[in-house]
């Protein structure tokens, strides 16, 4: 699998083979087997690792998670305003800052991605509030 950044965010693209010769439907039919077991290996590797490291899901972790990234987003565009206040070209102490508030902002947004795809893929467990 590879990543691709776009519009600032890692996209993971798949990159899974795909057999064009249909002349043997057993063949075919093993193959897919085969590729589900595999499948469903990364699937469980994922479910038990996640678990053990994340815990189950909850509004309150997900709030956190975009508060960070919402305060993060808040610096970086707040110091680049800053910067834009006297133009001038950004010193590399200048630079190295904002791109330092940049990437903060960035794995934040998606760390909480990534923990939004591990609820929908089943790795870990979503668990709604209860009434009071």
């Amino acid at each position: 699998m590879s990543s691709v950044r776009t519009t600032g965010y890692r996209r993971l693209v798949t990159d899974h083979f795909e057999p064009q010769d249909e002349s043997d439907p057993t063949a075919q039919r093993r193959l897919r087997g085969q590729l589900e077991q595999i499948d469903y290996t990364a699937f469980a590797s994922n479910r038990e690792v996640l678990a053990q490291a994340v815990g189950a899901a909850d509004a309150g972790k997900f709030q956190r998670l975009a508060l960070a990234a919402a305060q993060a987003r808040a610096a970086w565009v707040a110091a680049a305003l800053k910067a834009s206040e006297h133009p001038h070209p950004l010193s590399p102490a200048e630079l190295a800052q904002l791109a330092h508030l940049r990437q903060s902002f960035e794995e934040l947004s998606e760390a909480y991605e990534a923990m939004r795809r591990m609820v929908e893929r089943g790795y870990i467990a979503y668990r709604m509030a209860t009434p009071s």
